[in-house]
């Protein structure tokens, strides 16, 4: 169950599976389009059998980019990217609001064996290019498991505020609109995973929007071959404010329709404020499985998969 890793310096890293020769995803770190708030995405990701389950600048949102970190409002400014949300406006094209999530240095890029490393530091910027927070990501392949057909990866980021002021981690929900509290680690899946299942240990589809829950899960059907694919979204139970103890579960933004998405969203219902020189720690894990798992052999996977 080898991984291979090839690094395309300034551009991407990809991580293929050796076994099945599939790539299972490219991380993505070159500048793009600064009206999309540039940063780093993960895309294509794949399933074990090579099964694409993320989308790239669909027509609807250009700045979706397959597996990302986002914060769509910060301070009064967008680095999620496209128009942003103002209260009683609706969304305007502001680009003097949108900024970006800067690739600084690779600290440590490797495979061995059937797991991968990647871990890099960033630094995050309103549109005048100041100083806002920087950033250590780790994006990590374990978990390959190919009787069960699936792979896990692991997501940590620690957000440190560099300015001298407080940052307010917002969502277009604290700012007003009802059940958009999207920020943090984002998914948008493929256009034919729309009306996709979405469940939880408890519960089903509309009911997990602004939720709290350990896992939620989305099985979604292919376009261009047969099958479905189903994603399962973990946050740590060791999640925390500042880095320094307590929890805070993950309300859960989550769509089908009219297209599929997932986040495990760090200020749904209410702002996350960083004091100047805080940490927000999160880690994520994100298991990948070729076919429609089910609720319980969904729950049966996990129990396997300790942190």
């Amino acid at each position: 169950m080898t991984l291979a890793l090839t690094h395309a310096h300034g551009d991407r890293i990809t991580v293929a599976h050796e076994a099945t020769g599939t790539e299972l995803f490219a991380y993505v770190y070159r500048p793009e389009a600064a009206w999309e708030a540039p940063k780093p995405y993960l895309h294509p990701l794949r399933t074990l059998s090579g099964a694409v389950v993320t989308d790239y600048r669909p027509n609807d949102h250009r700045w979706h980019k397959g597996l990302q970190l986002t914060a769509s409002h910060l301070s009064g400014q967008n680095l999620w990217g496209g128009n942003t949300y103002v209260h009683g406006e609706g969304y305007l094209p502001l680009p003097e609001k949108v900024g970006s999530m800067a690739h600084t240095a690779f600290d440590e890029v490797r495979a061995e064996g059937d797991r991968a490393v990647i871990a890099e530091r960033l630094t995050w910027h309103p549109h005048d290019g100041e100083l806002w927070a920087e950033e250590e990501r780790r994006v990590e392949v374990s978990d390959i498991d190919a009787d069960a057909r699936s792979w896990s990866q692991t997501w940590s980021s620690t957000v440190t505020n560099r300015r001298s002021e407080p940052l307010r981690l917002g969502s277009p929900t604290t700012h007003g609109r009802p059940a958009a509290g999207y920020t943090g680690l984002f998914w948008r899946g493929p256009r034919a995973f729309r009306d996709g299942r979405v469940f939880s240990a408890e519960a089903d589809g509309g009911d997990l929007m602004g939720s709290q829950a350990d896992w939620l899960a989305y099985t979604g059907e292919h376009d261009g071959r047969d099958g479905h694919a189903t994603l399962v979204f973990e946050h740590d139970p060791a999640n925390d404010h500042t880095g320094a103890g307590g929890t805070h579960p993950a309300h859960w933004f989550v769509r089908s329709d009219p297209f599929a998405a997932v986040a495990p969203s760090w200020a749904f219902h209410e702002e996350l404020v960083l004091a100047p020189g805080d940490t927000l720690a999160r880690r994520y894990r994100v298991t990948f499985a070729d076919g429609a798992w089910d609720r319980d052999r969904v729950a049966a996977h996990l129990r396997g998969l300790p942190w």
